[in-house]
């Protein structure tokens, strides 16, 4: 597979090679909304608790005699029955949220995205940003010659070193840098276009074992 490649300006390069195994794979729309729902799952830190019955404070004493008073017999006024009393099965951070997804299931639904937003002409291979220092206006200036708009909407799959780009890009709220080994499903399925680094591509194939 080939696909264009562009400068910072927007011009037409050359080409690159593409592994088909990644961005010609087929499109599965269970399995990418499977690994969507597992990445939410796993990114949740639960933090609601409430007190069952031993952690509310007071109860310790019987309200009222057993028998004789010819009210409903209790134990304690902390009970989950009564007005400020625990509660029974409530939400508590020891909750487990995680979902598994195994690392081939994982992987066939990035690789599904990617070919699919390939094919929809929202993926743009960008041979270098041209940025010698991490300011945010430079990148900025350079994402909307390659974008062809002012309206800043990317993921940037970053090659090499990329601290420049990962720091001018802090600043620009609907930009996000990502190293190519971090490559997930909601960065890659949120943003309008993807901007993947021509250095990135041999990192992408080495890491998921691609071969063309």
């Amino acid at each position: 597979m080939k696909a264009d490649l562009y400068n910072n300006k927007n011009e037409k390069v050359g080409t690159v090679d593409l592994p088909e195994r990644i961005f010609g794979a087929r499109w599965n729309a269970d399995l990418v909304h499977q690994a969507l729902l597992a990445q939410l799952a796993n990114s949740r830190r639960p933090s609601a608790h409430v007190k069952n019955r031993a952690e509310v404070s007071g109860g310790g004493r019987k309200p009222w005699r057993q028998k004789g008073t010819g009210r409903a017999r209790h134990g304690s006024i902390r009970s989950p029955l009564w007005r400020h009393g625990g509660v029974t099965h409530g939400p508590t951070p020891e909750r487990v949220l995680t979902v598994k997804l195994n690392k081939k299931m994982r992987q066939q639904a990035i690789f599904a995205v990617l070919s699919r937003r390939l094919k929809d002409n929202e993926i743009k291979f960008v041979d270098s940003f041209g940025i010698t220092e991490p300011k945010t206006k430079a990148l900025a200036g350079a994402l909307e010659r390659i974008l062809s708009s002012k309206r800043l909407n990317a993921l940037i799959v970053t090659g090499g070193k990329a601290e420049k780009i990962n720091r001018a890009s802090r600043n620009l709220k609907e930009i996000k840098s990502i190293d190519p080994k971090n490559l997930n499903i909601y960065d890659l399925l949120k943003p309008k276009t993807i901007l993947i680094e021509k250095e990135a591509l041999p990192i992408i194939e080495t890491h998921y074992h691609a071969a063309k």
